[in-house]
């Protein structure tokens, strides 16, 4: 059988974006969209990705299909695969530290994009300048934008994907700690606010490694899987004028602040995740599908997140409602086999995050959220009656505790609920 660089042949473009992390979520989500751009006619570019940490992995392998790959889009919508051909080459600083940094001379680069991890934008005050490569994400891109700096070229575009609050505004702030720590002048610090553009960003999308049961006409050792559905939020206007996604079809939004629509997918999505997981645990589901074809688990959720969860938004009804439909289609995906013993892990922190604030708001509004307390209270049963995953003396305190007792404990929620006692009981 062909190798997928012998069945198609690669297009050659300038380079004008530079990748922090070649996993698969970009692969899957933004290097697709430059994908899109590129054959909409609209952007010219391809990407040059820096593997941001040791070891590097499976770079050798990538480099010998000419880091091309495959990405399938599979859902209740249909299937569609597409050939990604826009990543030029792959460049690790702890191999070559002199070829990372030349990327800061790359003329046509306006972008830098990166994934991570939620501990990659970090500040580790133990780097030096001189290190070739420091340890942290933060560092390494300093060290690149002082090189673009001292090149008088202009500076970036700055798209942090990593799933932490204000990613853009936290890599901003570790940046200028560097450039403070490492006395880089003034001169740069102005230069560092005047030109670059860090935005934080929002992504929302599910990809996945390729199915086994999916078969290509060629060799390819690196494709990827993903739903239809993909969302990106980014506190940015005028990016569509340098990166036009509004013209290839692609689902981002450009917005003075993404909170509200972080607050829409930890309410809702995140939300009905955690509030059915518990009920569907105690039924006997093993997966989110299971849950959403069961006609008591399915009302159940539904009514917590349309009659609650959505009336604590400070958005627009119609577009929660129309973001709960799309979370529905794709909690329904076949292909997808998200399993509840995954989303039950540490469901304790993961409903004091996504659930207990519904319940709080409306409760200042004067509501009662019974859907909400209900999935609390299947909560408090699952880690008395079930197999809960979490800390042991957590797990114990639920198990040994009575109701009144569990719900006061500060320990557990951050503050005293015993007042919800009653309501959970009725």
């Amino acid at each position: 059988m062909k190798t997928i660089n012998e069945a198609v042949n690669k297009q050659k473009r300038p380079i004008k974006i530079i990748q922090f992390g070649e996993g698969v979520f970009l692969r899957g989500f933004f290097d697709w969209m430059i994908q899109n751009l590129n054959n909409k006619g609209v952007f010219n570019g391809s990407v040059v990705v820096v593997k941001p940490i040791e070891p590097k992995g499976r770079m050798a392998e990538f480099g010998e299909q000419d880091y091309l790959y495959t990405n399938l889009i599979r859902d209740l919508d249909g299937e569609e695969t597409q050939i990604v051909d826009v990543i030029d080459h792959m460049v690790c600083p702890y191999d070559d530290f002199d070829a990372f940094l030349a990327l800061a001379a790359l003329p046509e680069v306006r972008f830098i994009v990166s994934n991570t991890t939620e501990a990659g934008i970090a500040f580790d005050e133990t780097n030096t300048f001189d290190q070739a490569p420091p340890s942290t994400y933060p560092a390494k891109l300093t060290k690149l934008l002082y090189q673009r700096f001292a090149l008088k070229l202009p500076g970036f575009w700055i798209l942090p994907c990593e799933l932490i609050e204000h990613n853009g505004k936290t890599l901003k702030e570790y940046v200028l700690r560097y450039a403070k720590l490492w006395n880089l002048g003034q001169e740069f610090i102005d230069w560092l606010e005047q030109e670059n553009k860090f935005c934080s960003t929002l992504v929302d999308r599910i990809v996945s490694g390729f199915p086994a049961d999916a078969e290509l006409p060629y060799e390819d050792n690196f494709r990827n899987s993903a739903e239809s559905f993909h969302f990106w939020a980014i506190e940015g206007k005028g990016l569509f004028a340098e990166l036009p996604f509004d013209k290839a079809g692609c689902n981002v939004l450009l917005t003075d602040d993404i909170t509200p629509y972080r607050e829409r997918k930890v309410r809702i999505l995140n939300g009905a995740h955690t509030s059915m997981v518990c009920l569907g645990l105690l039924r006997g589901m093993e997966t989110v599908e299971d849950c959403m074809k069961n006609e008591e688990i399915f009302s159940f959720v539904s009514e917590f997140i349309q009659n609650e969860a959505i009336q604590t938004l400070d958005l627009p009804k119609e577009e929660c409602e129309e973001f709960w439909n799309a979370v529905q289609k794709r909690f329904l995906n076949p292909y997808l086999h998200h399993k509840l013993s995954s989303i039950s892990l540490n469901s304790v922190s993961k409903y004091c995050a996504r659930v207990l604030p519904t319940v709080l708001d409306l409760e200042k509004q004067g509501v009662v959220a019974k859907n909400g307390l209900r999935a609390w209270k299947y909560l408090i049963d699952w880690y008395k009656q079930g197999t809960p995953c979490d800390d042991e003396a957590l797990i114990r305190k639920i198990k040994e505790g009575t109701l009144e007792e569990i719900l006061s404990d500060v320990s557990l929620w951050g503050d005293d609920y015993s007042r919800f006692a009653k309501e959970m009981e009725a």
